[in-house]
C-alpha cells in the first residue's frame, strides 16, 4: 500500500488529485462509488472526518488520518482550483476538464499508479478498501468498529476481512489469555 500511495509524483493538479484520492480511499475504506460521489462539503479537514454515502443512500462518518488530511488540503488549495477553473462543480474529485470523476476514470488512476509502483494487475479501487479493513483488524481494531466504518449492514460481510495469519492469532491469544503463558 505504501508503494501505491507514494506513486503519484509531482505538484501538477492531477498528481495532487491522485494523491488525495488514493489517500482518502485508503484512510476511510471508501467504495469506488463513494469516492467519486464525494462532494467538497463531505470532507471536514478541521475535525478530521468524512461523510460517505454508501449503498442504499446510507450515510456514515469516518475518521480521516493526518496523511489523507494533508493530501486533501493540498489538493483543495492548489490542485482542484486549477482543474475546475471557473466552472461550478460540487464533486470533490474532478477530471482534467473539471467535471466529476467517473468510475472508469477512478479505475484508470488506480491502475496507472499501480503500474508505476510495480503493482500492475494487483490493484483495483476495491483493494484500497480491503487493505483498510485488513490493516485495522490486524492492528487490533474491533470488528464492530470496522463494520461501522465500512458501512456494512451485516457483521458477516465484515468478517471476510478477518483472515488474519495464524501467527497474528497466536500473538493475540498469548497476549490476552490469562493462562496461556507462565
Amino acid at each position: 500500500m505504501a508503494q501505491l500511495l507514494g506513486a503519484p509524483k509531482g505538484t501538477d493538479p492531477s498528481a495532487l488529485r491522485d494523491r488525495a484520492l488514493l489517500e482518502l480511499m485508503y484512510a476511510c475504506g471508501l467504495r469506488a462509488s463513494e469516492a467519486i460521489d464525494l462532494d467538497v462539503g463531505d470532507v471536514d479537514l478541521r475535525h478530521g472526518v468524512l461523510r460517505a454515502r454508501g449503498k442504499g443512500s446510507k450515510e456514515r462518518l469516518v475518521p480521516v488520518g493526518r496523511e489523507a488530511i494533508a493530501a486533501a488540503r493540498t489538493y483543495l488549495q492548489r490542485g482542484r482550483p486549477e482543474l475546475v477553473g471557473l466552472r461550478e462543480e460540487r464533486r470533490l474529485f474532478v477530471n482534467r476538464r473539471g467535471g466529476g470523476l467517473t468510475r472508469q476514470g477512478l479505475y484508470k488512476i488506480v491502475q496507472r499508479h499501480a503500474r508505476a509502483a510495480g503493482l500492475a494487475d494487483k490493484m483495483s479501487p476495491h483493494t484500497l478498501r480491503h487493505t483498510f479493513a485488513t490493516h485495522l483488524l490486524a492492528g487490533g481494531c474491533d470488528l464492530r468498529a470496522v463494520q461501522e466504518m465500512l458501512g456494512h449492514a451485516d457483521i458477516a460481510t465484515t468478517q471476510i476481512y478477518t483472515h488474519l495469519s495464524a501467527e497474528r492469532l497466536k500473538d493475540v491469544y498469548f497476549a490476552a489469555h490469562p493462562r496461556a503463558t507462565d
